[in-house]
């Protein structure tokens, strides 16, 4: 059989399985640390970008919400009800994700208005050009831009 650190680049779900096996054994020095490091470094990364991700597409929709009150739906609606509910969530189960919401509210705006100009027939110069809405806002579900 290969060695933890050779099903890596072999069969990455078997790596995933022999090396939490290794773990939960107690068996550390068997224990592909290299890549083990990488995968959770990773992972950290992937949460920042999961957030990002949540708040452009909530972001997105508030701006809709506010731009285009003539087009206000239940889908609307429910998108920022949901992703309200799913940061506030990750957050709850990642409190160290906290001190990087700031940042990732500005950078999820930049993406927010790409996603508006792409979904709508509003350009970009009808949207302001700094994120109109706090983080406290924008996390608020009895916030609702007029």
């Amino acid at each position: 059989m290969s060695t933890p650190a050779g099903l890596y680049d072999q069969d990455f779900y078997a790596w995933t399985l022999k090396n939490a096996e290794l773990l939960h054994q107690g068996r550390f020095v068997e224990v592909d640390v290299e890549h083990v490091a990488e995968e959770l470094d990773s992972m950290g990364r992937s949460e920042r970008h999961e957030l990002v991700n949540r708040l452009a597409v909530l972001l997105a929709h508030l701006l809709k919400w506010q731009f285009q009150p003539e087009r206000r739906g239940k889908s609307w609606r429910a998108t920022i009800q949901e992703q309200r509910l799913r940061v506030n969530e990750q957050l709850a189960e990642s409190p160290s994700l906290r001190p990087h919401l700031e940042d990732s509210h500005m950078k999820a705006y930049r993406y927010a208005v790409l996603r508006v100009t792409q979904e709508t027939p509003l350009e970009e110069s009808a949207l302001p050009t700094a994120n109109p809405f706090t983080g406290e806002q924008t996390l608020d579900e009895n916030y609702w831009p007029d």
